[in-house]
């Protein structure tokens, strides 16, 4: 795999060479782990003159699912007695030595204090930009990260298929996310991609709903949403299910409506779609019925080492989709004092001759009576 973060570091290398910048420092923890097969705590990755350096505050700890810095990298491990968040400014330090005049840096994730620290240190470094590059060439998946969506993909249904098993009258919207955390964990998770979002009743529906004490009622609407992280990997799914009786007809009807948008949805996954399009084939449906105001701010975005990627899937998106890029689609309703549906699978944009878009969360969207 040593090449791999090799090739994906030369890459990074071209983007700032070309912009006439000598040297990178990246600081952001995902993109630090993409770049180095681990990011331990506080670790500042730099792209070199001569050489590239995973610069730490301590030996990186043996914890398998954190990863393993790439064999090949070079660690700089700071004394034992510096203080932390260093590491930064240190590098800067040995990209100066190194004999580089310019350095680019990831000014969105840097806070102010350490940009000044760098400057203040290596004043004979020219500071750059280096924007969101890693974060773009993050965006397609190689093969071996979509295998590690796709087993997350599999220890999320199966935690969500037991819990579906289990009696659920009675039981409070926290102890049911808690349940289903811990199923992750036994079933091979590194832990929850996110939160576990359980929401009952008149919370049903709603995106980022806190699980609170409110027990689960007969003719409730029940909507879940969890995810599972498997090699530092996040996927997501989000299903809606009513409780110990038949579907009310306000129920089965809006239960319909979110499931033909969120199959308009997947079905306009293609390389080429635009970002904005997708979310328009599933927002239209919606929209058309009357739900304009209750609509979330965006249809879905991507995945990988963090939940919520590039791209994202919403009205003013700028750009085109491409093969291999994996991606929620999560349109909801919400009513207040009702409740609502939510349905979200995550899937991987594939060309119409490999079968179209790849489903990774396969569990029922038919609407069960639990």
């Amino acid at each position: 795999m040593s090449e791999v973060y090799a090739t994906r570091r030369s890459r990074l290398r071209d983007h700032f060479t070309a912009a006439g910048t000598a040297a990178a420092l990246v600081t952001r923890p995902a993109n630090v782990r993409y770049l180095a097969a681990a990011a331990p705590q506080g670790s500042a990755l730099l792209l070199g003159k001569r050489e590239d350096l995973l610069v730490c505050n301590g030996p990186p700890e043996d914890r398998p699912y954190e990863g393993r810095p790439e064999e090949n990298l070079r660690l700089h491990v700071l004394p034992p007695n510096g203080t932390g968040g260093e590491t930064a400014v240190t590098a800067a330090e040995l990209a100066l030595a190194q004999g580089a005049d310019s350095l680019a840096v990831e000014e969105h994730h840097l806070t102010v204090a350490r940009h000044r620290a760098i400057a203040s240190v290596a004043p004979g470094l020219r500071l750059g930009d280096l924007s969101g590059a890693v974060e773009q060439l993050r965006v397609v998946k190689d093969e071996e990260e979509i295998s590690c969506l796709r087993i997350g993909a599999e220890i999320a249904d199966q935690a969500l298929g037991e819990l579906l098993e289990s009696i659920l009258v009675g039981r409070t919207e926290r102890h049911l996310a808690l349940e289903l955390e811990r199923r992750l964990v036994d079933h091979g998770a590194d832990g929850p991609a996110f939160p576990t979002s359980v929401a009952t009743g008149p919370n049903s529906g709603r995106r980022g709903h806190r699980p609170t004490d409110r027990r689960v009622e007969e003719g409730d609407f029940l909507t879940v949403c969890l995810g599972a992280t498997y090699r530092g990997y996040r996927c997501e799914i989000g299903r809606t299910f009513v409780i110990g009786t038949s579907p009310a007809d306000w129920q089965v009807e809006l239960y319909d409506l979110v499931f033909a948008a969120q199959r308009a949805g997947r079905e306009s996954l293609a390389p080429g779609a635009g970002y904005s399009d997708v979310d328009r084939a599933a927002r239209q449906v919606l929209d058309s019925a009357g739900y304009a105001e209750a609509l979330p701010p965006l249809t879905g975005h991507g995945v990988g080492l963090e939940i919520d990627e590039d791209p994202q899937l919403a009205p003013a998106a700028m750009g085109k989709l491409d093969a291999c890029v994996p991606v929620t689609v999560e349109p909801g309703v919400h009513l207040p004092g009702r409740g609502g549906v939510r349905i979200d699978d995550t899937l991987v944009v594939r060309p119409e001759a490999d079968g179209g878009p790849e489903l990774l969360t396969i569990t029922t969207k038919e609407l069960l009576a639990l």
